[in-house]
């Protein structure tokens, strides 16, 4: 009879201490939450009035029509080229997001810009307007050319890093050239 009531005990206390688990919820997709088309591995070349004024590969893209966006991941690179479509510079990221519309470019991760005459620009988010050819962040920036090394908050600069304003300058170095 103990081990009767003492099977009981147990089995009360266990029940007790279980609870319903709940079921996770789903969250309907609509038609718009979904890419209207993917590639992996692609080669996106970005023009006007038949010039080349980039050239992007991405290990992923998905493409949202009705947003009027494009989302770049699995790691991004784009060459760059001027007006004469000379390459100007190299950019990668790990991703990045094109504006449909404006052909806007921004980058996020890892962002390093390496121009033709070998400035490198190292930061975490990076946009290029495309109307202006310009490259802009407010994150922090990390620039070393080949006469000097300079860290700051913020800049602006030409697609081909020759010339460039940093915001808030939080370091700065000559090198030995």
């Amino acid at each position: 009879m103990r081990r009767t009531g003492a099977l009981c005990s147990v089995l009360v206390l266990l029940l007790c201490g279980c609870e319903e688990k709940t079921k996770p919820s789903l969250i309907p997709l609509t038609q718009s939450d979904l890419p209207s088309q993917e590639s992996w591995q692609s080669k996106v070349i970005v023009s006007d009035s038949a010039r080349t004024k980039a050239i992007l590969w991405a290990g992923h893209i998905s493409v949202y029509k009705e947003q009027r966006y494009t989302l770049l991941d699995d790691s991004i690179h784009v060459d760059f080229f001027n007006e004469l479509e000379e390459h100007t510079s190299v950019l990668t990221a790990r991703r990045g997001k094109v504006n449909d519309v404006t052909r806007d470019f921004e980058a996020h991760d890892h962002v390093v810009v390496v121009s033709d005459d070998g400035t490198v620009l190292r930061t975490e988010h990076l946009f290029w307007d495309n109307a202006r050819r310009k490259i802009h962040t407010d994150a922090f920036v990390d620039i070393v050319s080949r006469t000097e090394h300079i860290m700051g908050q913020g800049m602006q600069a030409d697609q081909g890093l020759k010339n460039y304003e940093i915001f808030k300058v939080t370091g700065q170095a000559l090198t030995n050239e």
